[in-house]
């Protein structure tokens, strides 16, 4: 691969622009593939994306801007892709360049849908990409407070540790620190995770729940994320890394998350659909409770709070009965 691999990101949201924004402290050019032909223009003519964190301003000699996925993929050696876990399949289709030999990172904190699948599982059976040349990007971070380059923390996770320390060292910088990881599939499982339970946390801000039940149930959250990863892999890993508990708690507080937003229209009485109508960006959480709610079936956590999350999202339940019998579960 060399001394200096090429890195690519797939997607065009806030997520890819902040990890564009990351890369481009390191690197003199890097791919960046989205579909939108507009977004690209005015990248190419004013430096900034106009669709998500338009404050980033972008030196277009350092961006290799395409609205082809094979060309960004066959450009780089590293690919990151940053876009919602519920088009990547759709997107995929349009793949016709191999992915043998590069090494993929996930930045997706979703399970894919149509294979009900963590993103690295996704690729390595349905790509054929060997687990050492598969990541995952974890927070604690938010894109928009990297646009404005406030101190923030990310997790590297890969089985080989030589490419999670190669990625590391190109997305670090005076306002990015990031640090190395094994845990692959307990990473992705938590990135998953903990947009649920933001929900959960927006739900029951609109419901007009405060502070210290807010506490009570971030408390369980992370104690019931154990529960469901442990059951998924088996690992030696401490829970209140910020890879997990840090993760669920700027997702589940910060006024940034859109998951908590979803959940707090959800809590002041919007449908589902309505919701989703107004934010202007995904809601992860939406699909993931879905996903959860099914593979728990098989693997039997008890999972209270995702219960309750997907009978309100899927089942139609009324929010405030459900966190009225939720309270009486937690401790």
């Amino acid at each position: 691969m060399g001394k200096n691999p090429k890195f690519a990101v797939i997607g065009g949201g806030s997520w890819a622009t902040a990890i564009v924004k990351m890369l481009s402290e390191n690197l003199t050019e890097i791919a960046w593939y989205m579909r939108n032909d507009s977004a690209i223009a005015h990248l190419k003519q004013s430096g900034h994306n106009p669709n998500y964190l338009q404050s980033v301003a972008f030196c277009n000699e350092q961006l290799k801007l395409t609205n082809d996925i094979n060309e960004a993929v066959a450009y780089a050696d590293f690919v990151i892709f940053a876009i919602p876990s519920a088009f990547l399949s759709k997107e995929l289709e349009n793949l016709t360049e191999s992915l043998e030999g590069k090494v993929v990172f996930s930045a997706i904190k979703g399970i894919v849908p149509e294979t009900n699948l963590i993103v690295g599982n996704h690729f390595h059976l349905k790509y054929n990409i060997p687990l050492e040349k598969i990541g995952v990007i974890t927070g604690p971070c938010h894109a928009e407070e990297v646009a404005l380059e406030r101190l923030s923390y990310l997790t590297i996770a890969c089985g080989d540790a030589e490419n999670a320390a190669t990625l590391a060292s190109k997305l670090n910088s005076h306002y990015i620190k990031t640090k190395i990881s094994d845990d692959i599939i307990g990473t992705e499982y938590a990135a998953m995770l903990k947009n649920i339970y933001s929900i959960a946390a927006g739900i029951a801000h609109g419901l007009g729940y405060g502070d210290n039940f807010q506490a009570l149930l971030m408390s369980n959250a992370i104690r019931e994320m154990k529960k469901f990863i442990k059951k998924v892999h088996k690992m030696k890993r401490n829970i209140n890394d910020s890879a997990y508990l840090g993760d669920l708690l700027v997702t589940g507080y910060s006024v940034f998350s859109r998951n908590r937003m979803f959940g707090n229209m959800i809590g002041k009485g919007y449908t589902v659909m309505s919701a989703q109508m107004e934010m202007s960006m995904i809601a992860e959480g939406y699909y993931a409770a879905k996903s959860a709610h099914l593979l728990n079936e098989e693997l039997g956590a008890k999972t209270p709070i995702i219960n309750a999350v997907y009978s309100i999202l899927y089942e139609g339940k009324d929010p405030k009965k459900v966190f009225k019998k939720l309270t009486e579960k937690l401790d």
